[in-house]
């Protein structure tokens, strides 16, 4: 398995965005293409270095057909929105 996975979660870890979740869109030698289905949507995907971001190993089973293009902006919303309840809650 590849460090870095469309489907999977991933925290921004740099930038103005630090502590902000998204979705990896796509993955490229130097960069991953991020989502949250909101400000960055699944057609204007943020662009950032590997580095400056900290993945979530597992991917949400809404997600895992990701690359086949069957996901949407309300879907990652969802999955997103539900990670950080799950996770408020642990904490």
């Amino acid at each position: 398995m590849d460090r870095y996975e469309p489907g999977m979660l991933a925290w921004s870890r740099a930038g103005h965005d630090t502590g902000q979740l998204y979705v990896i869109k796509g993955v490229d030698a130097e960069y991953v293409f991020l989502t949250d289905g909101r400000l960055k949507p699944l057609d204007k995907p943020k662009k950032k270095k590997k580095k400056h971001v900290q993945v979530v190993r597992n991917i949400p089973q809404e997600l895992e057909n990701m690359s086949n293009g069957n996901v949407r902006d309300e879907d990652i919303r969802r999955v997103i929105r539900r990670f950080l309840n799950v996770e408020s809650r642990c904490n």
